[in-house]
Order: structure tokens, then sequence, then C-alpha cells
């Protein structure tokens, strides 16, 4: 992998783009973008107002109703999207130098788990183009009756700041695979990559006002959106609190439909017969990678008694040696939090559980070592003796803070796993794979790895129970939020 310290930024254009035209904001409005590691300004990136947010819809409108989209065969749709894929993996060096700046990650984890999946998943999603089957229906009665799966319209995609690239084609792929045209908003804090899709969007030909990419604040830009009337769907990553008010707009406007991939607490429960070097690399990784900023991070890990201390302990141990610092670095594990009021998320949070009796075995404080001053980084930290009931144990942080639980059997696990509103993932460590099993059918949460952990593949379905959302994402299965049934009756003579 090339050293990204020898690259010089390539910034997007600052426009928005709405069908396929590079445009100022009518209201000049602008989003400051800085960069959380050193605290310095990047640019000023442009500002959707809700005019704007109107004029993208209907751009995506026009272009589902009567462009060349609607005409084009699925093979030829295909080729469209895989050609997008493509530029986005020609340029993934330059599209991880961005959202390394723009977001705090390391440039290694913004190729590899973030730009370097986003190309994959378009491209996966192209191969489905024209793979969309209807079917015959055997209806009782002299008729023919066929079932028709049709493209739902035109889709809002709300992305969240934490995998920039990833999350947007998550929402992308199946969109345009399914021939819906697309708004994307981005989040305000990360608008750049997105900006940079637009860019390669025009370049791989994708006809004007197929994608239409609009960053902006939650209000006035996302609001528009998510109560345009003439939005068919709003495909959402993000808080349980943001997808609340979306439920107030889709009830209160045109009932639109909604795909909601929301937070969680996920939990990862070590049995006393695990292997526990695999165990404690995994539970590390799933909590440190990306700086905790992931949905389904291994917040919670549940160690059995007889382990506890030990495995904890290594834990502990392995946070405190971690490399945090400059995240263009090469030998940097850890990057700076995205912003300085992410920053002040977590660290009240970790005050939170100093204050409720967790006991802290590794970091727990800001990180102002050396440069690091200037910029948005905290030390990994680890939290022994915490109770189910703690903040830290049931609140989403989304960042690298890690809650240590003791359980004394599997019934306790479970009971603790499941005790919190969320079920978007979680993970079982024993030889035992009958028990694993057993124990994976008892937990409350879309995903469950036995003896591995934050595994995905485009085949894999990923959405969550309860709090965590509905519907979702990746798979054939995310298709079907993008489409809807229609059913056609022909009587036939007798």
């Amino acid at each position: 992998m090339v050293d990204p310290r020898t690259l010089a930024p390539k910034l997007p254009a600052l426009k928005l783009l709405i069908g396929g035209r590079q445009v100022d904001p009518l209201e000049g409005g602008t989003l400051p973008v800085t960069n959380p590691a050193t605290g310095q300004k990047l640019c000023d990136a442009p500002a959707a107002s809700a005019q704007d947010i109107d004029l993208a819809v209907k751009a995506a409108r026009k272009a589902f109703e009567g462009g060349a989209w609607r005409t084009m065969s699925p093979k030829q749709r295909g080729r469209a999207i895989r050609k997008l894929a493509e530029l986005i993996w020609e340029r993934r060096e330059e599209l991880a130098l961005i959202e390394s700046l723009n977001n705090g990650k390391t440039f290694r984890e913004a190729v590899r788990g973030d730009v370097g999946p986003a190309s994959a998943t378009i491209a996966y999603f192209a191969e489905w183009a024209d793979k969309i089957l209807g079917e015959v229906l055997p209806v009782a009665g002299p008729f023919h009756t066929y079932a028709l799966r049709e493209p739902l319209g035109v889709v809002g995609a709300i992305v969240p700041w934490n995998y920039p690239s990833c999350l947007a084609a998550w929402k992308l792929g199946p969109a345009l695979a399914a021939g819906c045209t697309v708004v994307l908003k981005p989040s305000e804090l990360t608008p750049l990559s997105a900006l940079k899709l637009a860019e390669l969007a025009l370049e791989s030909g994708l006809p004007e006002g197929v994608l239409n990419v609009v960053p902006g604040y939650g209000e006035p830009a996302g609001e528009a959106l998510a109560r345009h009337p003439d939005v068919d769907k709003i495909s959402f990553t993000g808080s349980t609190r943001t997808a609340r008010r979306l439920l107030r707009a889709s009830a209160e406007t045109n009932l639109k439909k909604l795909t909601l991939e929301l937070g969680g607490k996920s939990p990862q429960i070590i049995l006393p017969d695990a292997d526990f070097e695999e165990a404690s690399k995994a539970c590390f990784w799933g909590i440190f990678s990306n700086k905790g900023e992931v949905c389904n991070a291994g917040s919670r890990v549940l160690v059995h008694e007889k382990a506890y201390d030990s495995f904890v302990g290594q834990l502990a141990e392995r946070a405190q040696k971690m490399v945090v610092g400059d995240p263009l670095d090469p030998r940097t594990e850890m990057g700076a939090q995205v912003s300085d009021g992410q920053l002040r998320t977590i660290l009240g949070y970790i005050l939170s559980g100093k204050e409720q009796g967790a006991r802290v075995l590794a970091g727990g404080v800001r990180d102002t070592e050396g440069a690091k001053a200037k910029g948005c980084f905290v030390k990994p930290t680890v939290f022994s003796e915490v109770k189910p009931q703690m903040r830290i144990a049931q609140e989403e942080i989304f960042g690298p803070v890690l809650a240590c639980l003791r359980f004394s059997d599997e019934e306790e696990a479970v009971r603790i796993a499941n005790g919190t509103p969320y079920g978007l993932a979680s993970a079982v460590w024993t030889h035992d794979t009958a028990k694993g099993h057993a124990i994976a059918r008892k937990l409350k949460s879309g995903v469950v790895w036995i003896n591995c952990f934050g595994e995905f593949d485009d085949a894999a379905p990923f959405g969550g129970y309860k709090e965590s959302g509905w519907g979702k994402d990746l798979s054939h299965h995310a298709l079907d939020g993008y489409l809807q049934v229609k059913a056609v009756w022909t009587k036939l003579p007798e």
C-alpha cells in the first residue's frame, strides 16, 4: 500500500450534483470541513437548502419517470452500475485519503474497510440488475396471473459520517439495481467523499438525474428530503433519535417507505471453553477499529467468571500499547474521533462509567500527547467491573470504550446480552459449536457471529432487531426494500 504521506489530496469540486450538473447552492450555504486529527480547516463544502433538495428530487423524478434510466434494459443498467464500481476501485487511494483527512480514520482503514468495500458492494448489485424476477401465480379459475417486482421510484439516501463511502454504497447499490433514482445526502461532517462520488458518477456515464448529491445539515436539508411528497423511500443509517423524526415525517406526508439501520450495543459472549487468543483479538479490534465509531462495534464483552480477570487484563494490556496518532502514518493503529462534539460525548460517557463505579483498566482520558493536543483523540479505554444497568453498558457511545461484564452461566449471559434496547449484532465464542448455535437462537440481534466477529459479505444481509432498526442492507434481501410488487390478472376465454 502506498504511503499516504506522499500523496497530495485531490479535493472534489465543491458543488452540488443535481440533474447531471454540478451547481452552487441556491442560497450559497456552506459546511466548514475540518480535519479532526489536526483541528485545521480543509475547505468549505456546499450546504443544500430546502430549495436545492426540491430541485434534486424533481431531477430524480424526471429521470425515473421519463429518462434514459427507465428505458434502459436491465443488462445495460447493470453495466452502468459496474462502471461506477470500477471507477471507485481505480480511485480508491484518492478517495481514502479524502476520507482519512475528513473523518480521522487511518488511511489503511479507509482503503480496506470503507472505499474498497464500497466498490465491491456496488459491483455486487450491478450483477443483480437483470436478475430481478417476477412470477406466474397459480390462482384458481380461468386467469393468467403474474406478479411484477417494480422499482419504488425516488429514494432519499441519508448516510452517516463513520463510513461515508461504504454506507453510501449500501444504499446506492440496491437502489440503482432495482431501477430507482437517488438523492444522496451525506453527513454535514463528512461531505467530501460523497462529492467525489458525484464526480465519478458523472464520469461513469450514469444518466442525468439518476444520482443527485446534496450535502447539508439535518435541518433544513435532511428534513426537507424526509418530508418531500415526491420521495418514495428514505434509506437511513444513523441514530435512533433521527429515525424517530423520519418516522414522523413519513407519517405526516406521504407514508414513504423506510429502511432504518440504527445503533447498537453489540455483546461478545466469551464462554469458558473459548479460544481465548482468537477471542481476545476479535474483542480488541471489535471495539477499537475505526476508533469505535462503528454501529455494530463490540462495545460489551461478557466473560465467564472463571476467565474474567485474565481475559479482561489481556485486553487492557493491549489497549495500553495501542498506537494512537496521525491517521496518515502507516504505524498508527487508531486515528482521531470525527469531531470535537463526538469527542465530548465519548469523554462524557467515560466520566459516567467512573462515577457509576466501573474500574478503568486502560485509557479513560483524552489523548493530548504532542501534536495530538490539537486533535480529537481519546486513549483506548477498557472498563472492568461493569454492571448491566450502567450507562456505559446500556447506551451507544460510538467511541473506543469497552465495557467488560461478568456472567456465571449461559442463561445469565443471554439475559445480559439481550438486556439493552438494541439488537444489531452479537457474537458467541465457544469450542462447542452446537452450544454456540443454541445460544445464537436466543440472542435478539439481526446478526450473530460464532467464533468470529465483524465479518461481512455483500451476499449476507445486515440489519437489526428492536431499536436497531428495520429492513436489511446488503444481499438480495436489500433489493426488496427498493421494489414493490404488482399483481396483474388476465381473464382467459373459457
